[in-house]
Parts: structure tokens; C-alpha cells; sequence
């Protein structure tokens, strides 16, 4: 019987699940709910799945194995995900790294008083960089972390940009210095800060008539999201961002160099790297591929929150262990 998803929001994320289910075999979409007016909502699937109107969620429950929610960090999926973990086993894409701890323990307590399964903070980072960050540590005892983002878009800081008085449209992109990737490659062990490991390009509409000089000055200083960058500023036209910056790329970098040897005398380097034409299409699949863990898992009677580091890498794969082993191991 195959895996009834439910997308939970159909912007660039919920339509990246859409896609991602079309890709498994042992999935199908059920239900699409948004926050708009469901009779303005095309999905791309064919057939009977409808486009449900959020307050039709609870009347859902004996028709979705999985909810895929697919909101944002700052305001949607820290109330969501703990208010529809109580009736359906759900993941989400939480990534405020700092404020996970506390997601974890609200979304755990209603889970585990529904018996369901919740699966938080599933993505590339948070995600796929936290296992390698784990593995890495647990296998070099001996060493140091890095992580670098980029080159890509960040959508938080391009809206950051946005916002400011004068500015009509922006994009923002984080780049790794490859001067301080390098080091980490080479087995230097640089103690980096802030400034020494990402650069910020922006690239900004403004309003006719606008400051430039001020708008500039208000991006460099910005605290928390530029002030401690090194930041070019680029003014540019709506048609060239449409045509020049139009895609969601993004990407980076985890590693861990280490030493071993009775005397510490060799070096090693474990990478990790991605390299994404669409952020939320790839951070699409990955939820996918936790949704079929959330079902299979909460099958079995393990109930509460999890994150990927609670979920056994057979409960992802469609195949079978037997196959893996034979396949892959």
C-alpha cells in the first residue's frame, strides 16, 4: 500500500514535495491544504487529489499516513508542527538552529500523547550536513569541524534586503572564501572568523529616486545579517535580476580534518559537498525520503519527535534491506 502524503503550504517547498512524490513509486499525494483560496490552487498531479482549505486538516486524519509541512521557520512550523503532531505523524524543515532544542521537546510531548511520529529539522542543513557532522566526529576523535554555505541564495537575507526603505526587489548570495576552504582542506586547522569564511554579495533593485549611497550603507551595517561580512552591494535592474538571478540556487560544505597515530602524525579530511540548482526542491526530497521513515517508523510503535539522528538509514530507502545489502553495501 503506498505511503498518502499531505502537503501542508504550496510554495516553492510544497510544490518541491509534489515533485518529489511523483518520484517515488511507494507514495502518492493525497491532499494539498493551504492558507490562499483553494479554488486559486493548481497542483501539478493529475487526478482526484484536491487542494483543501487548512481548516479542513482534522477532517483528513483516516486519509494521510504523512503531513509534510512546509512553512516557514520563524512563525509557521514552530506552532504547526507542535499542534499537528497530536494527529498525524508529520515532518518538518525547522532549521533555526539555536531554537531546535526547545522545537524538539514541544513537538515530542504532543507526539508521544497522539502516538504519533514527528520527524523535525529534516533538510540539508539542518540535515544531511548534521549527520556528516556526527559521523565525521564519531569516526576522528582528534579534530576540527567546518561548515560553508554557498555559493547560493540565501532567502532570509534577501528579504532582509527587501525591506529596506528604497529597495524594490534584491537577492542575496553567500559565498565560501575559497582562501579559508582551502586552509580547512590543506590540514591547517584555521581558527576562522566570521568575516575570514563567508563573503555576501547583493544584488539590488531600487526604487526610482532612491538613495543608492544610503540603501548601501543600511545593507553593510545591518546587524546579524551583514555587518560582520564583507559585503558588495550591486545595483542592477528588475530585468536583470529576472533574467540573470531568477533561481534559488544554493550548496556548501562539511568537513572534519583530523589527526591519528600514536604520535598524531597523520592527517586526514572528511568532505561533504552540495552543490543544488533549487534549494527547495532539494531540501524537497529529503523530506520525502523522511516521510517514508516517519511512516514506516511509527508502523513499528516508535512514537514521539526524532530528528535524523534518531532514524535508521534502512527506513529511508524504498528498497528493501535485503536489497541494500546486496546493492549497496
Amino acid at each position: 500500500m503506498k505511503i498518502r502524503i499531505g502537503i501542508v503550504g504550496y510554495g516553492n517547498l510544497g510544490r518541491g514535495v509534489e515533485y518529489a512524490i511523483r518520484q517515488n513509486e511507494d507514495m502518492e499525494l493525497a491532499a494539498v491544504f493551504t492558507r490562499r483560496d483553494p479554488d486559486e490552487v493548481r497542483v501539478k498531479t493529475s487526478g482526484s487529489v484536491q487542494v483543501y482549505s487548512m481548516d479542513r486538516l482534522m477532517d483528513m486524519k483516516e486519509d494521510i499516513d504523512v503531513l509534510v509541512l512546509c512553512g516557514g521557520s520563524a512563525t509557521d512550523l514552530p506552532r504547526q508542527t507542535a499542534e499537528y503532531a497530536e494527529h498525524f505523524n508529520v515532518v518538518d524543515s525547522f532549521d533555526t538552529h539555536a531554537r531546535i532544542p526547545e522545537h524538539f521537546d514541544r513537538v515530542n510531548a504532543v507526539a508521544e500523547r497522539g502516538g504519533r511520529t514527528a520527524i523535525i529539522s529534516v533538510g540539508w542543513d539542518p540535515g544531511m550536513f548534521s549527520l556528516n557532522r556526527l559521523y565525521a566526529s564519531a569516526i576522528l576523535r582528534q579534530g576540527s569541524d567546518y561548515t560553508f554555505w554557498g555559493k547560493g541564495v540565501s532567502q532570509g537575507h534577501s528579504d532582509a534586503v527587501r525591506r529596506i526603505p528604497g529597495v524594490r526587489d534584491a537577492k542575496q548570495y553567500t559565498i565560501p572564501v575559497e582562501a579559508a576552504l582551502e586552509a580547512v582542506r590543506n590540514c591547517e586547522n584555521p581558527v576562522l572568523s566570521t568575516r575570514e569564511k563567508h563573503l555576501r554579495d547583493c544584488y539590488v533593485v531600487a526604487e526610482e529616486g532612491a538613495d543608492l549611497q544610503k540603501i548601501e550603507n543600511e545593507i553593510k551595517s545591518m546587524p546579524n545579517y551583514f555587518a560582520d561580512y564583507d559585503t558588495t552591494v550591486h545595483f542592477i535592474t528588475q530585468e536583470e535580476l529576472e533574467r540573470e538571478h531568477s533561481g534559488i540556487p544554493h550548496g556548501g560544505f562539511v568537513l572534519r580534518t583530523g589527526k591519528t597515530g600514536m604520535n598524531e602524525e597523520h592527517n586526514h579530511v572528511i568532505e561533504y559537498s552540495l552543490k543544488l540548482d533549487s534549494n527547495p526542491e532539494f531540501t524537497a526530497c529529503v523530506l520525502a525520503a523522511y516521510a517514508r521513515a516517519a511512516c514506516r517508523m511509527n508502523r513499528r510503535g516508535i512514537t514521539g519527535c526524532k530528528t535524523v539522528f534518531d532514524v535508521a538509514p534502512v527506513d529511508l530507502s524504498p528498497l528493501s534491506a535485503e536489497e541494500l545489502r546486496r546493492t549497496m553495501l
